[in-house]
């Protein structure tokens, strides 16, 4: 074989290699959840699927109110605080209208955490593709009206 015979093609193949692999290890894939203003709200009435986990610990909301069954936490870019969804997809007795009241760290994109008082329910829920129509859109209690209305002057 050509290549065994010179130490030189040997340490050129080996650098080329080496080179090639730094280059692809730093290559940047674009995705759409890295690209800012990418994820789009959805509006009332959309049906957009979802990935569905479900989550048993914490008594307050990101809302402010009591953690309960019904409760949805979602991305706000997405779906808003106080956005009512209904779900289909997920196991039978899982399946139905819920409120998004929290949000989480870990609840980024396309993913939905549903509220489950049982803890061993939650474990046993795992991962489901869900689908999710959004029956009504929330309030995001942190905006700023789009126009404010300012007292007229009068003549």
């Amino acid at each position: 074989m050509v290549l065994s015979r010179s130490l030189w093609r040997k340490l050129f193949v080996t650098l080329v290699a080496g080179l090639a692999f730094v280059l692809l290890y730093q290559a940047t894939v674009i995705d759409s959840r890295s690209v800012p203003g990418a994820q789009v709200s959805a509006a009332a009435g959309a049906r957009i699927r979802f990935t569905a986990t479900a989550y048993c610990k914490g008594l307050t909301t990101a809302s402010g109110t009591a953690a309960r069954s019904g409760v949805a936490a979602a991305d706000p870019s997405i779906l808003p605080l106080g956005s009512i969804i209904r779900v289909d997809g997920a196991p039978e007795r899982h399946n139905g209208v819920y409120t998004v009241l929290d949000t989480g760290p870990a609840v980024q994109g396309r993913q939905l955490d549903l509220y489950m008082w049982s803890c061993h329910e939650a474990l046993a829920f795992g991962r489901h593709s869900v689908t999710v129509t959004v029956l009504r859109r929330g309030w995001r209690p942190n905006a700023l009206p789009e126009d404010p209305v300012r007292p007229t002057d009068a003549p």
